[in-house]
C-alpha cells in the first residue's frame, strides 16, 4: 500500500468513527508506527487535514472547532509514478507563467496545492525544471490592468463600457456598451469575445488594446451558445463570423512533412495528390490571420482558390518582394 492509498485510508476510518485507535489504524494500514507518524504529519501539514489526539478518549480524530486556514480536501486522484511526474511538469509549466501577470497572480493557490500534493519528496521537480522549458511566442507584453474587471463582468453577467484602442487607425475609438460573452486565449494572448451595443452585433476585442473599462450594473446581453459556436468555432483563428468560404491550399512534397501533422482549423481536410503534394482545406469568415499562415511558408504553398483569397495572398507577395527590389 503506497502513501496516497494509506491517506485514503486514514480519511475513511477517521470520518467513519468519532475516534480511532492508534491500533487499529496500524493494523488496516500494515505499516510501522515510524512511517505512520510520517504520513499524519504530511496529512497536517501539505493537506490541511485537521487531525488531532484526543488523549482522554485515547485515539485520533478530526477537529471539530472551526477550522482555521485552508481547508482540508483530499488529493482527487491516485498517482501512478509517472502520473506523479505529470503533475510535477504541469507544476513547472504553470511556475513559467509570469508570477506577477493577470494569470500568474491568480495560479498562486493552485501552486501551492501542487507542492502539496505532490510532494518535494516524490519527485525531483529541480531537475524537471532543468530539462523543461516553456517558450511563449508572439505574446504581447502588457500588463492587462482590465483582466479583472472583464473576468468579473463575464462571470457576473454584467455589462461593460469600454474605451478601446484600435491598432490599424492607431485612434481611439468611441467608448462603447458590450455584453461579455467568452473569453479567449488565442496564441498567447487574450481576447474578449462580447456583444457590441452599438454595433448590435458580435465582436472581438483584445484585451491589451482596452484603455479603460467600467463595470455597470446593468445585466449583460445573453447570447445563445449556438450563436456564439457558430461564430467563433467555424471562423478560422481569432476572427469570427457567420458566413464562411474554404480555402483550398496545396503545399510542396518538402512542405508536407510538417504540414500533414498540424492542425490549421477543427474541420479542416486534408489528403496526398499523386505528385506527392498535400492538398489541406481550411474554413475562414475572414482572411487576415489565414493570409499571415499562408504567408509563413513562402514559396512552398499555393492557394488554389478561393480567387479573391489567391488575389490577397499574390499582392501580399508582391508587396514583400518590392521591399528587396
Amino acid at each position: 500500500m503506497d502513501r496516497i492509498e494509506r491517506i485514503y485510508k486514514i480519511e475513511q476510518m477517521l470520518a467513519r468513527h468519532r475516534v480511532t485507535t492508534r491500533a487499529d489504524l496500524l493494523d488496516a494500514l500494515g505499516v510501522s508506527l515510524a512511517t505512520f507518524k510520517r504520513d499524519l504529519e504530511y496529512m497536517r501539514d501539505r493537506l490541511n487535514a485537521p487531525i488531532i489526539w484526543d488523549a482522554e478518549l485515547r485515539g485520533y480524530r478530526y477537529n471539530d472547532a472551526t477550522q482555521v486556514g485552508p481547508r482540508f480536501q483530499l488529493p482527487g486522484l491516485w498517482f501512478s509514478e509517472q502520473e506523479l511526474h505529470a503533475l510535477a511538469t504541469m507544476q513547472y509549466l504553470l511556475g513559467s507563467i509570469d508570477k506577477d501577470g493577470p494569470i500568474g497572480r491568480q495560479l498562486e493557490p493552485l501552486m501551492g496545492r501542487l507542492t502539496a500534493i505532490i510532494g518535494q519528496d516524490s519527485v525531483d521537480t529541480a531537475e524537471i525544471k532543468k530539462r523543461v522549458k516553456l517558450l511563449s511566442t508572439s505574446a504581447r507584453r502588457n500588463d492587462l490592468a482590465h483582466f479583472k474587471s472583464v473576468g468579473s463582468a463575464l462571470v457576473k453577467r454584467q455589462r461593460l463600457e469600454i474605451a478601446y484602442g484600435a491598432r490599424q487607425s492607431r485612434q481611439t475609438d468611441a467608448r462603447r456598451i458590450v455584453s461579455p460573452q467568452r473569453l479567449i486565449h488565442y496564441r498567447d494572448n487574450w481576447y474578449l469575445g462580447a456583444w457590441c451595443h452599438r454595433s448590435n452585433d458580435i465582436r472581438t476585442f483584445s484585451l491589451d488594446a482596452i484603455l479603460d473599462c467600467i463595470v455597470l450594473d446593468a445585466k449583460a446581453k445573453p447570447v445563445a451558445e449556438s450563436t456564439l459556436k457558430k461564430y467563433y468555432d467555424t471562423g478560422y483563428g481569432i476572427f469570427g463570423g457567420a458566413s464562411r468560404s474554404w480555402a483550398k491550399l496545396r503545399f510542396t512534397p518538402l512542405a508536407a512533412r510538417y504540414v500533414e501533422g498540424e492542425v490549421w482549423h477543427p474541420e479542416q481536410r486534408g489528403g496526398f495528390d499523386p505528385t506527392g503534394h498535400y492538398l489541406m482545406e481550411v474554413p475562414f469568415s475572414h482572411p487576415t490571420e489565414l493570409i499571415m499562415d499562408i504567408m509563413r511558408h513562402g514559396p512552398d504553398v499555393e492557394v488554389l482558390g478561393p480567387a479573391a483569397l489567391r488575389r490577397a495572398v499574390a499582392e501580399r507577395a508582391r508587396e514583400v518582394a518590392a521591399l528587396y527590389g
